[in-house]
């Protein structure tokens, strides 16, 4: 199997402020690498939907084989995530987002509000998550047994 490649981008406008720690892109970060795949970018930026749009454009067009987001999935009023990502998506995949408010539901009601999206890009897969560390970690474990054989059937690749 070729080495997979992933990005990280962290929602918040506190955050590309400055005036808050990121915690969950490194949760991300740590879970990624555990299931042998390499984060080569990450970056911190505000939850405008427009520059959310434009680097996940980039980094699909960098190749990379999975883009994971964190924040900007609820239903604040800066909460653009799945819109941007509906743009620049071409094909849905809804069984993760289902998946992922399935295994959250059995921790917190809450999970029901996540308004996550998945889907495939050229051959990157594209995945929201809340901004919630706690929610980041578990969903990262949910994704954990799928997310391999994902990136494999999306790329081709055919050797195991």
């Amino acid at each position: 199997m070729n080495q997979r490649t992933a990005a990280v981008l962290t929602l918040s406008d506190a955050g590309a402020r400055g005036e808050r720690e990121d915690t969950s892109g490194p949760a991300i970060r740590e879970r990624l690498a555990g299931l042998g795949i390499t984060v080569t970018k990450h970056i911190v930026q505000s939850d405008d939907p427009d520059g959310i749009e434009r680097r996940l454009r980039e980094w699909v067009a960098d190749g990379v084989n999975v883009i994971i987001t964190t924040g900007g999935t609820g239903f604040g009023p800066r909460d653009h995530t799945p819109e941007a990502t509906r743009r620049v998506i071409e094909r849905d995949a809804p069984g993760l987002a289902e998946l992922l408010r399935m295994d959250g539901l059995q921790n917190t009601p809450f999970a029901a509000l996540s308004r996550g999206l998945c889907g495939i890009a050229q051959s990157t897969l594209i995945i929201n998550l809340p901004g919630s560390e706690k929610a980041v970690r578990e969903n990262m474990d949910t994704l954990a047994p799928v997310l391999p054989h994902a990136l494999q059937l999306i790329t081709g690749d055919t050797e195991h």
